[in-house]
């Protein structure tokens, strides 16, 4: 049986910028900034009464899209991913085998293609990614949502005059929308690393390395 964990709140954050990092008293003397890239803060509570906080990158939901082929626009799976995977355990360690329910999830998930699995369609990719993240959260961790009320009494005690969504991820939910682009470069990292696990490739313009222009190898080449 999965322990219950609640999700109470999602809030956004950034990471560190070059604007306050150096010459953040005079930011007009720079012709542009790197940072501030967005991260988010999912706040859980177990069943214990032990807060947690999940942290991840804005960038994580892109990568899952691209690794696994989920449409950019269902977010409702995109985090329902990312919110379990912590508890999907590695089979090469050890110490998981000491952890009756982690043994369950790699019982039910033995044999079952991963992200790098060469030559596997991208639906039995995602499939067989779905099916871990449901033994995890039947047989490790489920996250639920809280109460309205109970998020509503929480902000309250803090002195926060926001008024709690009826859906606690809705923050992430409302102000997300995936860049296609950027998942389109993603993707092009994830099919690169995929077939080059397997054998030395020539790159193409779908698979290639980092930074690199075929149309420009081609020219150089005549």
């Amino acid at each position: 049986m999965a322990e219950i964990w609640t999700v109470w709140d999602a809030e956004l954050a950034y990471t560190p910028t070059s604007l306050t990092q150096s010459g953040g008293e005079h930011p007009e003397q720079r012709s542009s900034h790197d940072g501030a890239e967005p991260i988010w803060g999912v706040s859980r509570v177990r069943p214990d009464g032990g807060v947690y906080m999940h942290i991840f990158p804005h960038s994580t939901m892109e990568w899952r899209a691209a690794e696994y082929a989920i449409d950019p626009e269902d977010l409702d799976t995109l985090l329902d991913v990312i919110l379990h995977e912590p508890w999907i355990p590695d089979p090469q360690d050890s110490l998981s085998l000491t952890n009756p329910a982690a043994v369950a999830v790699l019982q039910d998930t033995h044999g079952l293609p991963t992200c790098w699995t060469p030559d596997v369609p991208d639906a039995e990719r995602l499939a067989a990614h779905l099916a871990r993240i449901e033994s995890v959260k039947t047989h490790r961790v489920c996250m639920q949502p809280e109460q309205r009320q109970m998020r509503q009494d929480a902000l309250l005690y803090v002195g926060s005059n926001r008024v709690a969504p009826p859906d606690p991820l809705e923050p992430i939910k409302e102000l997300t929308r995936l860049d296609p682009l950027r998942i389109k470069a993603r993707s092009l990292a994830v099919a690169w690393y995929r077939t080059s696990l397997q054998q030395p490739m020539r790159p193409t313009f779908e698979e290639k390395p980092a930074a690199t222009f075929v149309g420009q190898t081609l020219e150089g080449a005549r």
